[in-house]
């Protein structure tokens, strides 16, 4: 369908056309929790044979990195963003590959587009009139990002501003304070209230697993966040000393596992930070498929926080096609 014949066939399916329910939360539940235990070494032994057990070649591994675009929340988060930059990113956002590798490809008459642009709140705006026609998400991170440390009314106050300025998903950080004390309670009610000024905005709660000491945490913290109505859960800010690593992301999608198999409710997950080549991408895709399920495999329940990887999926599918390696030159963000 979208490669050759002889290649796999795999859908490109805008985010935006796939959002699914909500989560809908339930009340805090600490049994089923409190009790779980986490083995470090098992978790980084099954993270470890993950990409050795499934491996992907050829064509096949150009359908995969094909997914993989499609699940990439395409971010600008600094200190110098400004409106041109957030429309270039938006502009490749709508076109992540080439009309030409497309067509090399044999992708020429699919539409092919990011998951997400991810922006601070005040680039929301310029990102919502970018997109506009485009069946793109807008998220926009908020609530003191990245260290979360200010007042909540003021969290909360943030939030509302990113949704009235159009923003379709909230990726808000959590105080890692009530992780690292067990205050399960209040870190429950602190992101029932994001969720509740989410509206109709989907809620991506970020647990910045590097600041959270153990697994074992990690699993709790992605229970709570659940429970009190996150739609996904997502492992780092990108700023934290260790991001996105595999033996947490298998900790986070057993938890999403055995919520849903608690609540009947399907969490979606994103990795983020750390991220940067063709090969993570794929180290991850195996791991949705392999714990999840392909259906955690789309947008609407996948994404990767790791726009630099973009690059390197574009000069291993121009491989693919032309058997050349291109300069990364040819491949810009924005």
């Amino acid at each position: 369908m979208i490669l050759p014949e002889k290649h796999p066939t795999i859908k490109a399916v805008p985010a935006a056309e796939t959002h699914e329910a909500r989560n809908a939360g339930t009340a805090l539940k600490p049994e089923w929790f409190e009790d779980a235990a986490v083995n470090l070494s098992a978790a980084e032994r099954r993270a470890a044979t993950l990409t050795t057990r499934r491996t992907v070649k050829k064509q096949w591994q150009a359908a995969w990195l094909v997914r993989a675009i499609t699940c990439i929340d395409l971010t600008t988060l600094a200190g110098d963003d400004t409106a041109g930059r957030v429309r270039r990113l938006c502009a490749k956002a709508r076109r992540p590959l080439s009309g030409e590798l497309q067509a090399a490809l044999g992708l020429a008459d699919e539409r092919i587009t990011v998951g997400a642009v991810c922006v601070y709140p005040t680039m929301v705006p310029h990102a919502v009139k970018a997109l506009r026609g485009s069946g793109i998400p807008v998220a926009s991170v908020a609530t003191g990002f990245p260290a979360g440390l200010t007042p909540l009314p003021q969290r909360l106050a943030e939030i509302r501003y990113a949704v009235d300025e159009g923003a379709d998903e909230i990726d808000i950080v959590i105080t890692r304070e009530h992780v690292l004390t067990q205050n399960w309670p209040a870190l429950y009610d602190e992101i029932r209230a994001m969720r509740e000024a989410c509206g109709p905005a989907h809620l991506k709660a970020i647990l910045a697993t590097g600041d959270l000491a153990t697994l074992r945490n990690v699993y709790r913290a992605s229970m709570v966040a659940m429970q009190a109505g996150a739609d996904f859960i997502k492992t780092s800010t990108g700023k934290e000393d260790v991001n996105a690593i595999l033996p947490v992301g298998l900790t986070m999608v057993r938890a999403i596992r055995d919520y849903q198999e608690f609540s009947g409710e399907a969490v979606g997950f994103k990795p983020a930070g750390g991220m940067r080549t063709a090969k993570d991408a794929l180290s991850w895709l195996i791991l949705m498929k392999e714990e999840l399920g392909t259906a955690w495999t789309m947008p609407d329940r996948f994404r990767l926080g790791a726009s630099s990887m973009l690059g390197d999926i574009e000069r291993q599918l121009e491989h693919f096609a032309t058997g050349r390696y291109s300069a990364t030159y040819r491949h810009p963000l924005a």
